[in-house]
């Protein structure tokens, strides 16, 4: 969490969230009005942060690493803007730590050259339009890195993720996971991109692929940018 967003938290009068972000922060939350609600109930909990804002409180709109990567912002800027001009709250997004530079950190380097981040979710958008990320990625060379890429119900997706990236990279590609990155119980393993399903993936792991460059060197993760060493 940065600075800017515990400043955010002292200041605000209500903070809003998914009840298990809302419990990642427990201790920053006494004396504050909590609005929390469960997976799936995103819409309702932000329409209540704005109805909140318009009735003249602070209020703090909790997602899990950064709020405009995967989180809440854009929502609560859509919903903020449906209401009358005069009534309409200011928004301010706090930029927080993203679990993709969080999960990079714990493996080396691997994102020093361009990279995409794609999720493998395919609740709010058609796993069609994934898949063709996937491809424009891997032709690319991108270093790919993977957002939800397995859950209980989803196991197949991160099959296919494979198979893509497998068509036109080396299966000792080497491939990062990290799982509760900065959280209480963090894991992370480096493994290859022929072999890393055989580790543990679910959904509060992030996944980062190596492009053709990427290397291992005493278990961090490495992708050169280009400078002569």
């Amino acid at each position: 969490m940065s600075g800017r967003a515990r400043e955010a938290l002292a200041q605000s009068d209500c903070i809003v969230g998914y009840d298990t972000y809302l419990s990642l922060i427990k201790p920053l939350l006494a004396g504050k009005e909590i609005v929390g609600t469960g997976m799936m109930q995103e819409i309702e909990r932000c329409r209540r942060a704005v109805e909140l804002a318009g009735e003249g409180k602070t209020v703090a709109v909790v997602s899990s690493g950064d709020p405009g990567i995967y989180g809440m912002a854009g929502l609560v800027l859509e919903l903020a803007q449906q209401v009358s001009a005069d009534k309409q709250p200011a928004v301010k997004v706090i930029p927080g730590i993203s679990a993709v530079g969080a999960a990079a950190a714990v493996l080396g380097a691997p994102l020093m050259h361009d990279f995409a981040v794609i999720s493998l979710s395919d609740l709010l958008t058609p796993w069609d339009v994934i898949v063709k990320r996937l491809e424009a990625a891997a032709a690319s060379d991108f270093v790919v890195a993977l957002y939800n890429p397995k859950s209980m119900r989803r196991t197949e997706q991160i099959k296919e993720a494979r198979r893509i990236m497998l068509a036109h990279r080396s299966p000792e590609t080497p491939v990062g996971i990290v799982t509760n990155a900065t959280r209480e119980g963090e894991t992370a393993v480096v493994s290859s991109l022929a072999d890393f399903l055989q580790e543990d993936i679910a959904m509060f792991s992030l996944v980062i692929i190596g492009n053709s460059r990427t290397f291992v060197q005493n278990g961090k993760m490495i992708t050169p940018r280009g400078y002569a060493v």
